[in-house]
């Protein structure tokens, strides 16, 4: 039998017809077969692969499996990804790659939170992932966690949802791999994210990323996106790093007037007034933070309420 808690989550839960499993692939022809079956294997129909002018065969591979193919428009990832939020009709889309690495088992665990959330993170586990890979995500997510107010410990994953409506409204300005942290930089400023465990497997086929080259390109855009959509915060922390000189500088002179009497007034000033600046920045700093809180706390009322006022109001 049945109980009511059991009913009350398959009703709340949401349904795969109502989810679109985006694989964004280039010369993926030797893991786009496996990844495709997974995901059919799991039950889920729609699916969009979106294609950035592949040489091999990948296209044909996808077209094999009955996959929805399209080619993207713009440049790198988020060329697909913009092209896919752009053609997709359902009401959630869950982005994974296409190299066999995301387990379309998990995507699951996505529906059971998407009602509540516009975008899920999946943050992988680190079996499959090398101590230089593991070491470069955790510096970045820190970054941009300290940056942007938010506490997901994988912001580089490759496999997320987004709600549909509220992916059309973003604007995507980023290009390579770092259109992941441009989404969830945007999501975190004006919508609710979270994030969920998955499983990574290795991937089938050669990897395209340079590791060196792709992690420094992903920290630039994650200063580049905080200085966009945090600057208040990013530059009242740049000017707090003044104490660090400021320090450096009263030491000098405590230890040049213990040590040979010489009290070197101009420096003593100097170095004041870099912790002066350094303490109001943080303090803009702070004042951000608690603003930004506050902002996410009203921004969810709002959306209560409206949610509210929409389950009341009569079908047409």
């Amino acid at each position: 039998m049945i109980s009511a808690l059991d009913s009350a989550q398959n009703i709340f839960k949401l349904p795969k017809d109502d989810l679109t499993v985006v694989v964004p692939v280039l010369n993926e022809e030797r893991g786009v077969g496996a990844a495709l079956d997974d995901i059919i294997q799991n039950g889920y129909q729609n699916i969009m692969v979106v294609d950035g002018y592949s040489t091999d065969s990948t296209v044909e591979v996808a077209r094999g499996k009955n996959a929805f193919v399209i080619s993207q428009h713009g440049k790198g990832k988020t060329g697909a990804v913009r092209t896919a939020i752009e053609n997709v009709s359902t009401l959630y889309m869950v982005v994974m790659d296409g190299d066999y690495t995301y387990d379309a088992a998990d995507i699951e665990k996505f529906l059971d939170h998407a009602r509540l959330y516009d975008e899920i993170i999946g943050a992988r586990d680190s079996h499959n992932i090398s101590s230089l890979h593991r070491f470069g995500n955790r510096i970045i997510s820190s970054l941009f966690n300290a940056l942007m107010g938010t506490k997901i410990s994988d912001v580089c994953s490759g496999m997320y949802l987004l709600n549909s409506k509220f992916a059309k409204q973003l604007n995507l300005q980023s290009t390579g791999f770092s259109v992941e942290v441009e989404l969830l930089a945007q999501t975190a400023l004006h919508g609710r994210a979270t994030e969920i465990p998955v499983n990574y497997r290795k991937r089938i086929g050669k990897p395209k990323l340079s590791t060196w080259a792709a992690g420094f390109g992903i920290s630039k855009a994650v200063l580049g996106l905080a200085r966009r959509y945090n600057p208040v915060f990013l530059f009242s922390i740049g000017a707090g790093c003044a104490i660090i000189p400021g320090v450096a500088l009263l030491v000098y002179v405590v230890w040049d007037w213990v040590q040979f009497g010489i009290f070197r007034s101009a420096f003593a000033l100097f170095g004041v007034m870099l912790l002066l600046l350094s303490s109001q920045s943080f303090m803009v700093g702070t004042l951000a933070i608690l603003i930004r809180r506050s902002e996410i706390r009203v921004e969810a009322l709002v959306r209560q309420e409206m949610e509210r006022v929409r389950r009341h109001l009569p079908s047409e």
